[in-house]
Order: C-alpha cells, then sequence, then structure tokens
C-alpha cells in the first residue's frame, strides 16, 4: 500500500471515490464539472488544497483532502481536513491512521499546531476511529446557505 499526493491520471478515481463518499454519508453528489474543478484545485502546486491517495496494487482506495484555515478564536492557523474516505474493504486495516499521520506531519511543517474535521453522527466507525487517533470531540451544527 502507498499513500501519496493525487495526479492527473487519479482525478476520475477521486470522482469515484467521491460518489461513494457522498452516498455513504447519505448526500447527494453531482459529477458535473469535478474534473475541471478538482484539476484546477487539488493538482494546481500553487494551492492550499493538498489531496491524498492511498493506492494498493495500483488501485485506488482512499483519499483524504485538507487545507490550512484561519481561527479567529486560536488567531493561528489549523489543518482541515475536508475529507477523508477508504473503500470498505481497505477499512481497517491502518491505512486511514497512515493517511491522518501523514497530515499530522504536513500540518506540523505548515506551522499549523491543530487539525479539525467533521464527521456526521450517524457514523459510529468514523468516531470510533478519530477517537483511537486521541481526537477530541466538539460536538456542533453543520450549516449550509445556498448563494
Amino acid at each position: 500500500m502507498k499513500i501519496r499526493f493525487a495526479e492527473e491520471k487519479d482525478l476520475s478515481s477521486i470522482i469515484e471515490l467521491c460518489k461513494a463518499h457522498a452516498q455513504y454519508e447519505r448526500s447527494s453528489f453531482k459529477e458535473e464539472n469535478k474534473k475541471e474543478q478538482l484539476s484546477k484545485h487539488i493538482l494546481n502546486p500553487d494551492s492550499e488544497i493538498k489531496c491524498l491517495i492511498a493506492e494498493s496494487n495500483t488501485e485506488i482506495i482512499g483519499y483524504a483532502t485538507f487545507f490550512r484555515q484561519f481561527s479567529t478564536w486560536d488567531a493561528g492557523y489549523y489543518m482541515y481536513v475536508d475529507c477523508l474516505f477508504l473503500k470498505e474493504n481497505a477499512r481497517g486495516n491502518g491505512t486511514g491512521k497512515q493517511i491522518m499521520e501523514l497530515i499530522k506531519s504536513y500540518s506540523k511543517e505548515q506551522g499549523c499546531p491543530i487539525i479539525q474535521w467533521q464527521t456526521p453522527g450517524f457514523n459510529r466507525r468514523a468516531i470510533k476511529f478519530y477517537t483511537l487517533l486521541g481526537a477530541e470531540r466538539k460536538n456542533k451544527e453543520r450549516f449550509f446557505w445556498k448563494v
């Protein structure tokens, strides 16, 4: 198993994983323009948005996206993990932990002392995984406002 930053050749697989991720989290997913937009944002070396790929025998089995954000309360930057998703057969074997450890190392390099993310309350397996990592839980509601 190998974890690396995403490349152009990975975009179709990333989109398929995004679809599966949305379905897993009981959300909708529209595929239109995704390839162009993902290429523009996660493959641009100047972009703050990073994408890691987990690969096993040339099959992409998972991905994570993350980027820096600023916390007014902390008056400093933190790393935000937007997505972390592994195919069912890739869960429970340490791949998720390896991805999170790489994000942790990258966060330290970028001067981000905290990593934040969220998961639906019904995703008990993820909550257990994050707790085992040593993460602290903070209950908040998430809102969306279309503009």
